[in-house]
């Protein structure tokens, strides 16, 4: 690596905010030896350009021997940030490759078979005669034979080991803030009807050791490895034994990897397996001699650091790792293997005024699972009121969970005001989002889990709402294991670190403004707790905190179209049948907007935490 070229690697003609400072403060951690520089950068100071000005550092192939690495990896958990720089002009040269899944067959039978259920993978020996124009294996080609390949993390950590995509000489991970989180998740392995293929043939024990799940996880992957064979055997597969074949294989290396690991002395991975119970026809089927039966198993790492290893830091010489939610060094390095003392952090300046990102307190009390139903209410006529308060601009609701979601649509169609509301289930969060940013009504989006990878640019939205504490879920056994250990920094830095993060979905630009306001009280409990990890400028959004001065709860002065203005109590004029009739269409309409949804594949962090408590 050469950072002293990171100034002519940087691709825009100009920098703006603190960024030619952040270069230079870059470069010359790299050049003081360190081979891991972390990079706190707040939102909108430009990441993915001070990304591939890293990346552009790394060896070239004409000024290096054969068993040298060259080239750089820029990687990312987001698909979202992903689709952002293949987007970008000025990122025209990082080479973008995806899964096997996101590209469509050109055969022309097969236009929309997807590239892993081609012939190609259903027929043994298949020659196919437009392999050279596949888009798959064109990317794939491209991107392993230029100077810079763009892939998400779970593609980069999957081709750990490859052929094709070697050990190169930087490697940049964007928004890497939850890397030990992502590598957790990665590495969990879930065994139960929607993952096993077989699962109903199987004779699923209790599950009651580590022990007992490694004996188990063995005979698994004996049976997964004899029908992985019996599929190999055949000459031709349908679209559903091609999904069996690779499935099966996956499954034998997740197994492999937990058996292999947990006898491995020397890992220092902690491993926790949580049973549910069996379902009642599993265990009306086994006889009375048998063992008792089990039902669904979820294996957990904790601090993966071998995985890590072996998908990451085995990847490459160089690491630039980039957020603005990395809060304390020292803590994220012992998450990801990492020694402190070899690891460099660079801060970057906040450069957008603190006064067009205010915070401000409408707290109506704890939205803990014993207070919800007493607050919720109260939040959802705080809502009306700023709906009030911003007659004509888009808002933003934080739900935290589904449930949450749920509750509050349910009470602002109530209020009448659900004219302008809009929802989002699972399935169609994209499509839902997306409906949602193109139009021009000011309407308000009840979000679940969007507080990362979301540009909400200028009209976009202007205000946004906390409604929970982002506390990570105390049932899950990971979670409850580390807080029995007394790790309550970590779990308040986390909570912390979605906060920051959802604080800048609205915020873009030195110019942008965006108001955030917070409606759990253990919020504010929140941030003098973690007050210690606050990056300097957020903390001193946080001494800003002020109350708001919003309207009496007026819902038809809420409704863009009543005639209502900001912070006016005027009532529109209209009769009592053209109240009802408007009220109808508000819930008709808002019912709508709840049901027919499109069909989008789920954004990548709809699942990662618990979204129903």
């Amino acid at each position: 690596m050469n950072p002293e070229r990171i100034f002519e690697e940087f691709p825009a003609p100009s920098y703006r905010g603190a960024q030619e400072q952040a270069l230079r403060d870059i470069r010359d951690a790299f050049a003081a030896g360190n081979d891991v520089v972390l990079v706190r950068a707040p939102t909108g100071s430009g990441k993915s350009l001070l990304a591939r000005a890293v990346a552009g550092c790394a060896r070239h192939v004409e000024n290096s021997d054969p068993s040298d690495a060259t080239g750089a990896y820029y990687t990312t958990p987001q698909v979202s940030q992903l689709d952002d720089v293949a987007a970008d002009d000025l990122l025209s040269d990082l080479n973008v490759i995806r899964g096997k899944s996101n590209y469509s067959c050109i055969l022309p039978d097969e236009r929309n078979t997807p590239v892993n259920q081609a012939p190609c993978v259903r027929e043994r020996g298949y020659d196919c005669s437009v392999k050279h124009r596949c888009p798959y294996f064109s990317d794939r080609a491209i991107a392993s034979n230029r100077s810079i390949a763009a892939m998400t993390l779970a593609y980069f950590m999957q081709t750990a080991g490859s052929e094709v995509f070697r050990t190169r000489d930087v490697v940049v991970i964007d928004e890497a803030h939850g890397l030990a989180q992502w590598a957790e998740m990665y590495a969990t392995i879930q065994l139960g009807p929607r993952t096993v293929p077989f699962w109903d043939d199987l004779r699923v024990p209790e599950v009651d050791s580590l022990d007992r799940a490694v004996r188990y996880a063995e005979n698994l992957a004996q049976i997964c490895g004899r029908r992985k064979d019996d599929l190999l055997s055949q000459d031709s597969l349908s679209p559903a034994e091609v999904r069996e074949r690779d499935r099966l294989q996956e499954l034998i290396g997740e197994l492999d990897w937990f058996v292999s690991d947990y006898r491995d002395p020397e890992s220092p991975t902690t491993w926790l397996v949580d049973q549910s119970e069996p379902s009642s026809a599993r265990v009306e089927s086994r006889d009375d001699d048998d063992e008792p039966a089990g039902g669904p198993l979820t294996i957990k790492p904790m601090s993966p650091e071998k995985y890590l290893k072996h998908t990451v830091w085995d990847r490459g010489n160089k690491f630039a790792l980039l957020s603005a939610t990395i809060l304390n060094k020292d803590a994220f390095c012992r998450q990801v293997g990492l020694n402190p003392d070899n690891v460099a952090l660079v801060d970057v300046e906040h450069t957008f005024p603190v006064e067009n990102r205010p915070l401000y307190d409408v707290t109506q009390g704890k939205m803990t699972y014993e207070h919800r139903s007493e607050t919720t209410p109260k939040i959802a006529r705080t809502i009306v009121r700023l709906m009030q308060h911003h007659p004509d601009e888009k808002g933003l609701v934080h739900a935290h969970s589904y449930d949450i979601q749920e509750r509050l649509a349910d009470m602002l169609s109530d209020f009448g005001v659900g004219d302008r509301v809009r929802t989002h289930d699972r399935d169609g969060r994209d499509a839902a989002l997306d409906g949602w940013k193109a139009s021009d009504d000011p309407d308000v989006f009840l979000s679940v889990k969007m507080e990362e990878a979301l540009d909400l640019k200028g009209d976009l939205c202007r205000w946004q709402v906390l409604c929970k504490a982002p506390f990570l879920n105390t049932g899950d056994s990971r979670v409850a294991h580390r807080l029995e250990e007394g790790q309550w920094a970590w779990y308040y830095r986390t909570a912390l670190r979605t906060i920051i993060q959802g604080c800048g979905r609205v915020v873009r630009a030195p110019d942008d403004y965006g108001a955030t306001y917070l409606a759990d009280s253990s919020l504010l409990d929140l941030f003098e707790r973690a007050r210690t990890d606050m990056p300097d400028w957020f903390e001193e959004q946080v001494d800003r905190l002020s109350e708001p001065d919003l309207p009496e709860f007026q819902p038809r002065a809420a409704l863009a179209d009543s005639g209502g203005a900001g912070g006016s109590n005027t009532t529109p004029k209209t009769n009592e049948t053209d109240t009802s009739t408007t009220d109808e269409r508000s819930r008709n309409r808002s019912r709508s907007r709840r049901s027919g949804r499109g069909s989008s594949s789920s954004s990548p962090l709809a699942d990662v935490w618990d979204t129903d408590g």
